[in-house]
C-alpha cells in the first residue's frame, strides 16, 4: 500500500522548494537538497507501516498517537514536537484546537495532522510557490509564529467580547448579557487548556540547545513563546474577569431574593394582626359586638387602617423599613 502524502517537498539551501513526484517518499532529501518536508494525514492507512519502517520507534509512536498534548522532546538527532493550532475549519469552534505532530531532523521534517490547520497550510502553499524555510529549525520557527498569530487573534477577540459583556452587565445592567457569560467562560477555558502546554513546549524549544535550532530560529521561537505566554496570561485574566462577573450576578440575585423575602416578612408582620382581628370579628357566633350597630363595619375598617399605619410607623421607627 503506497503512502499518500498531503504534500511533500525537497528544499534547497536557499529555501527553493520542489514538490516531490515519487509515490513512496523516502525520509531523505534528493541529492542537492538541504532537507525534505513530508506533510501526512493521520488517517492514511499506509502511515503506520511507513513510519515504523523509516523513523525511530519513539518518533513513529508519537506521530501515530490519536490524542496528544503540546510538547517538545529531544530524541537523539531529532525533535518530537506536538503543537496545537486554532480550529478555523468550517462549522468548527476556534477554541477546539487541532493537533499537529512533528518529527524534525536536520534533513527531514515529518508533519502529521488529523484535520486541516490553516497555519501549516499557508506554509505548504508558500512551498508550492517555491519558497520555504532554509533549515528545519527555521521551519519550526515559522510554524510557531503562524500558530501564535492565530492564538493571539482569538485571545484578543475573547478579550473584546469580555469587555462588551462587562459593560453590558456592570454599566447598562442588561439582563440578557448574562446568557452570554457561560459560553464565553467555556471558550476561554478550552483555549487555555492547550495554550498553556503550548507555551511550555515553545519555551523548551527556544531555550534548548539542540543542533537543529540555529541562533536566528531560536530568537524567533523565543518571541513566539513570549507572545504565547502573553496570550495565556490574557486568557487567565479573561477567566478571572468572567468569574468575577458571575459572582457579581450571583450576589445581585441573592440580594434581590433577600430583599423580596424581607418585604414579604414586613407585609406578613403588618397583615398578621389585621388578619387576626378581622378573623375574630368574622366568626359567626352569638355575642360578636356590633351586629346591630350600622357603623360597626366602618369602625372595624378604620381600626384596621389605624393599626396598619401604626405598625408601619413602628417599623420605620425601628429602621426595619
Amino acid at each position: 500500500m503506497a503512502l499518500s502524502p498531503i504534500a511533500g517537498f525537497d528544499i534547497g539551501a536557499e529555501g527553493r522548494a520542489r514538490p516531490l513526484a515519487e509515490p513512496w517518499p523516502a525520509p531523505r532529501p534528493a541529492p542537492g537538497a538541504a532537507w525534505r518536508w513530508l506533510h501526512l494525514d493521520l488517517s492514511d492507512p499506509a502511515l503506520a507501516e511507513w513510519a515504523e519502517t523509516h523513523l525511530p520507534p519513539v518518533a513513529a509512536s508519537a506521530l501515530l498517537q490519536s490524542e496528544t498534548r503540546p510538547r517538545c522532546t529531544p530524541l537523539d538527532t531529532g525533535l518530537i514536537v506536538n503543537l496545537r493550532g486554532i480550529n478555523l475549519n468550517p462549522g468548527a469552534e476556534a477554541e477546539d484546537m487541532v493537533s499537529l505532530r512533528l518529527w524534525a531532523e536536520e534533513q527531514l521534517v515529518v508533519s502529521v495532522r488529523m484535520r486541516p490547520i490553516i497555519a501549516i497550510d499557508e506554509l505548504r502553499r508558500a512551498a508550492e510557490a517555491g519558497h520555504a524555510a532554509y533549515t528545519t529549525g527555521d521551519f519550526l520557527a515559522a510554524l510557531a509564529e503562524a500558530l501564535t498569530d492565530r492564538i493571539e487573534s482569538v485571545s484578543l477577540a475573547l478579550d473584546d467580547a469580555t469587555d462588551e459583556i462587562e459593560e453590558a452587565i456592570l454599566e447598562r445592567e442588561d439582563p440578557g448579557a448574562a446568557d452570554d457569560l457561560a459560553p464565553l467562560r467555556r471558550r476561554a477555558i478550552r483555549l487555555r487548556r492547550f495554550t498553556g502546554p503550548q507555551r511550555d513546549a515553545l519555551v523548551k524549544l527556544s531555550e534548548g540547545h539542540h543542533a537543529l535550532i540555529g541562533p536566528g530560529a531560536r530568537v524567533l521561537l523565543g518571541e513566539s513563546a513570549n507572545r504565547t505566554t502573553r496570550a495565556v496570561e490574557e486568557l487567565d485574566a479573561i477567566s478571572a474577569r468572567l468569574t468575577a462577573l458571575h459572582d457579581h450576578l450571583e450576589a445581585q440575585r441573592g440580594m434581590r431574593m433577600a430583599q423580596n423575602g424581607y418585604v414579604l416578612s414586613i407585609v406578613a408582620a403588618i397583615f398578621l394582626p389585621l388578619g387576626f382581628l378581622t378573623g375574630l370579628f368574622g366568626v359567626n357566633v352569638a355575642g360578636v359586638p356590633g351586629l346591630e350597630w350600622p357603623w360597626a363595619f366602618a369602625v372595624l375598617v378604620a381600626v384596621n387602617v389605624l393599626l396598619g399605619l401604626g405598625l408601619l410607623a413602628l417599623f420605620r421607627a425601628l429602621r426595619w423599613l
